[in-house]
């Protein structure tokens, strides 16, 4: 998932928030001749809407990039950075159980019945647990551990071709009210985390709205699109952030441990060193400290160099604008499967 904020000098556009929502459901080893045949089947098929916020029990703050997940299925979703969601189910699953979780808070096991299709508010409670001594292997340096678990891409991750069917979702808000929206269906045809060749997106249904009359005049051309949101696949693209050139330009640090689905997770931050000028990232890395596996990241682009970072996301402005980001963050998360991870 990714936000991109926009600030122009002369118009004041710092109230307005651009939202990129990517869901998956995968379907696993497709051979490569029953594609198009999968892209017919999904064109016709279903969906219920199911939309809400998840937040915290106590205090009602929404939980951001919570995710939400059908129990046994690989239907799946994650909050906006409001706490909203939106799911789409496919009429003829059989899944009768969401569940929603979030680190650091105790999971929770929704019937799909109890929900209506608007204003729904599921309530998380603080998960406090302590972590039992146990006898693993860890690299000493932070970055060792790091390297290691791009290393194993090909044993944890995906071997198999596979298809997905995405939900894609952008919007722009000004304030809390929307002004555009785009929603689009995709198949996404996932190559192997071992191969070079890159994923494949084909949209096949799509719809947009926008109110002009909330819209000041100022058209701007972002970089986006559910094409690009593949790219944040840290483990199949980890030349865009952590390539063997740019990995040392990162100071990396073991910051805390917690358990995720009774796994012992590390949590790594990462910032890019103070003498690198160029705009890099920092973050959290989650990882399966017994298995080497990425289960999550999280991270944002450093505005180091706001001409730079403007002529990586502002791809066409007026020509008397100046426009450059002040913020752009990411989540991506991966999940199991037959003892396979894929982006998720």
């Amino acid at each position: 998932m990714k936000k991109n904020f926009i600030k122009k000098s002369m118009l004041d556009l710092r109230h307005y928030r651009r939202i990129l929502l990517l869901a998956f459901v995968l379907s696993v080893g497709i051979p490569i001749q029953n594609y198009a045949f999968q892209d017919v089947m999904a064109q016709n098929e279903e969906y219920t809407s199911y939309k809400g916020e998840i937040v915290d029990s106590e205090t009602n703050k929404p939980l951001v990039f919570a995710s939400l997940t059908l129990v046994g299925t690989n239907i799946s979703t994650v909050t906006n950075t409001e706490g909203g969601f939106l799911l789409k189910v496919p009429s003829n699953t059989e899944s009768t159980t969401l569940e929603v979780s979030f680190l650091g808070y105790r999971s929770k096991t929704v019937p799909l019945a109890s929900l209506t299709q608007d204003e729904n508010r599921i309530g998380l409670d603080v998960l406090v647990t302590e972590l039992p001594e146990v006898n693993i292997s860890v690299p000493r340096e932070a970055v060792n551990l790091v390297k290691e678990t791009l290393r194993k891409k090909g044993e944890n991750y995906l071997q198999d071709p596979s298809v997905m069917t995405a939900f894609y979702r952008e919007t722009i808000k000004k304030r809390r009210r929307n002004v555009s929206l785009s929603e689009a269906v995709v198949s996404i045809f996932k190559t192997p985390y071992t191969s070079n060749r890159r994923d494949v997106v084909q949209m096949f249904k799509s719809r947009k709205s926008t109110d002009y009359s909330k819209l000041d005049t100022l058209v701007l051309k972002l970089q986006g699109g559910p094409f690009n949101a593949l790219y944040v696949d840290v483990m199949k693209y980890p030349e865009y952030i952590f390539s063997e050139e740019s990995i040392d330009d990162y100071d990396f640090r073991f910051d805390r441990s917690t358990r995720i689905n009774d796994r012992l997770i590390y949590v790594i931050s990462f910032n890019q060193k103070d003498y690198i000028l160029d705009p890099l990232y920092r973050g959290e890395l989650f990882i399966d400290v017994e298995k080497k596996v990425l289960t999550s990241a999280i991270y944002s682009l450093n505005i180091t160099n706001r001409d730079k970072a403007s002529r990586l996301f502002v791809r066409k402005k007026p020509r008397n604008a100046d426009v450059y980001p002040v913020e752009v963050a990411y989540r991506v998360d991966y999940r199991e499967k037959n003892g396979r991870w894929y982006y998720g």
